[in-house]
């Protein structure tokens, strides 16, 4: 009887650090909301592919300057494959099973490369950050491994290219 009564509180205990986790998860996303506002749609027309579509992981978005303040508004913070592909006008990130985003190339303040994001820690330049601006005003770092880290320099010399001319 002793060892089922460890078993219940154990299993007892064990939900409610859930159930707590998950009731901190939507107070944030609800303290967000309105820093976060609604995300830009994705233009009828895309304009010229600039860079060859890459695959990868969508590590998620963080308020700038954090790494780690995670955005819990919608399926922002929620980690999925992706592929990132450059348009004229702007960057368009296809996740599975989440929404599109799609980041404008006027809002899109840096490309660089980081150590980490998101609670994510990779080797030295292991993540591509997309810094941005929404609607609202609130700056955004949006991260992305991807499966092949050699088209890195490329994303970060186009928008030196573009701040250029």
């Amino acid at each position: 009887m002793e060892r089922t009564l460890w078993v219940v509180g154990t299993l007892a205990f064990f939900v409610v650090c859930v159930w707590l986790m998950y009731r901190g998860w939507q107070r944030r996303a609800a303290s967000q909301a309105e820093r976060i506002g609604e995300l830009p749609t994705v233009p009828a027309e895309l304009g010229a592919q600039v860079l060859e579509p890459t695959t990868g992981l969508y590590l998620g978005s963080t308020i700038a300057p954090s790494w780690q303040d995670r955005i819990a508004v919608g399926d922002l913070g929620f980690r999925a494959t992706a592929e990132l592909t450059r348009f004229e006008r702007g960057i368009l990130l296809q996740r599975d099973g989440a929404t599109v985003i799609w980041i404008p190339e006027e809002s899109i303040t840096a490309v660089r490369t980081e150590r980490g994001h998101a609670g994510k820690v990779m080797t030295e330049d292991g993540v591509l950050v997309i810094r941005w601006k929404l609607p609202t005003g609130t700056e955004i770092d949006t991260g992305f491994r991807g499966d092949d880290k050699t088209v890195y320099p490329a994303w970060a010399r186009e928008m030196t290219g573009d701040e250029q001319g």
